[in-house]
Order: C-alpha cells, then sequence, then structure tokens
C-alpha cells in the first residue's frame, strides 16, 4: 500500500504543534486523518531526547494513517527572558520606567526585571531609542 494521494494537490498546509498534549500515536494519527500537513517541534522547550520520541511517534503514525506529513523545526533565535523565581504575576505601569538587569539573584517586580542577558549593557542602540 502507497500513500493515498489526490488528483488535486493540497494548496494549503494544516501546521500542528507537536507538545505534551499533543505527542502520542493517537494524538498524531488523529491529527493526520484530520488533516494535519505540517508537523511542527518547538525547541524553545524540551531536551534533544523528548523531541527525538516525538519524531518517532510521528513516523509511526505516518506509516499506520499513509499521509505524508512535513516536519518543521522552530529553533530557538534570540530572546530575552525574565527571571521570575517567585513566578507571581508582574504588572507594568504605563509610562513608567523599567531597570533590565543581568542580576538574577534579585527579585522580579515592576519596577526591575532580572533577565537571562548579561550582555545587554554591551548592546549598541539608535540614539532615537
Amino acid at each position: 500500500m502507497g500513500f493515498q494521494q489526490s488528483a488535486f494537490p493540497a494548496l494549503t498546509k494544516i501546521v500542528g504543534t507537536l507538545g505534551p498534549n499533543s505527542r502520542s500515536l493517537e494524538t498524531i494519527s488523529a491529527c493526520l486523518n484530520a488533516g494535519m500537513s505540517v508537523a511542527r517541534f518547538d525547541f524553545s522547550w524540551g531536551d534533544a531526547e523528548y523531541h527525538q520520541e516525538t519524531l518517532v511517534n510521528l513516523r509511526k503514525a505516518i506509516k499506520t494513517t499513509k499521509k505524508l506529513c512535513g516536519v518543521m523545526l522552530d529553533t530557538v533565535g534570540p530572546e530575552l527572558q525574565v527571571i521570575n523565581k517567585k513566578e507571581l504575576p508582574i504588572s507594568l505601569v504605563e509610562d513608567s520606567f523599567v531597570v533590565l538587569t543581568p542580576d538574577q539573584s534579585k527579585e522580579a517586580n515592576a519596577d526591575l526585571l532580572p533577565i537571562n542577558f548579561h550582555g545587554l549593557s554591551k548592546v549598541k542602540m539608535p540614539a532615537q531609542f
């Protein structure tokens, strides 16, 4: 048995992100049967082993459903992350100043946000910023 082909190729791609609630063989198979044509892997979280297990499930689902599916790897790019150890909500005030600090021992609040980027002070900004 081969892959099911249509006389009219799909002009639209349906992208589904595979994650904690959508990485089982059964769920991936259901997504493929529902029309998912591209599986997105979000590399901003999870380790290589986690994503490899998901990829193995995707390959099995492709074989059993006989549906073709592309793979899209969404890799982590440059980003700043606020370190909020207490994980309490932080409300920023409009038109106020906020200090970004690489000192991750500080507690995050509306006036001070510890971040994960130690080179921020060396970044050149446009004069009009």
